[in-house]
């Protein structure tokens, strides 16, 4: 169990810090998740009220009690929620690898936000949770997400086509990954 006592821990970064998910998040988190710029990238349909971000807020709580999903609220210097980030699914028996997924809000892009919540995380992953690899997936044209994975030391592995299936249909991802022995 990487919970102690099913609690997702909080990581502190310098400018940022990973707080669990909870219900009063869910208006700042629907302002991230509905926003245009982010939305475009993400593989899920567009929540329609803060009230819907509270219901997801909820089921990915209950994923991270089962031990399917750990998600983290990005709290900002100034100590509201720019953002999410966290552990999409994981599996250790085997393959000691996760899936992380992350979004920040457009107005906090380029200034080292998601860098260091993205390394809290994967810290978390490979200290914590024993993970060997990391991987990410990105959407070809998200050329940003791409060079902050690369930045990172993630290295490119490949073109899935029509992996995920959204509302415009199938779509192809990039894959990225990292290793706990190249950091």
């Amino acid at each position: 169990m990487y919970l102690s006592g099913g609690v997702i821990p909080d990581l502190p970064g310098k400018k940022v810090k990973l707080r669990a998910l909870e219900a009063g998040h869910a208006a700042a988190l629907y302002s991230v998740w509905s926003h245009p710029q982010v939305n475009r990238w993400l593989a899920v349909p567009l929540l329609s009220s803060p009230e819907e971000a509270e219901q997801l807020i909820a089921v990915l709580l209950q994923m991270s009690r089962e031990e399917e999903s750990l998600r983290w609220s990005i709290i900002g210097p100034e100590g509201g929620v720019i953002g999410s980030c966290g552990y999409n699914s994981w599996q250790l028996q085997g393959a000691y690898r996760g899936e992380i997924g992350c979004e920040l809000l457009p107005d906090y892009w380029g200034l080292g936000y998601m860098r260091e919540a993205l390394e809290l995380l994967l810290d978390y992953g490979f200290a914590v949770m024993g993970l060997n690899r990391i991987e990410a997936f990105c959407h070809p044209d998200n050329l940003r997400a791409q060079r902050l994975f690369q930045s990172l030391g993630f290295q490119r592995e490949g073109l899935l086509r029509e992996y995920r299936h959204t509302d415009a249909g199938f779509q192809d991802v990039v894959l990225y990954a990292l290793l706990r022995g190249s950091r």
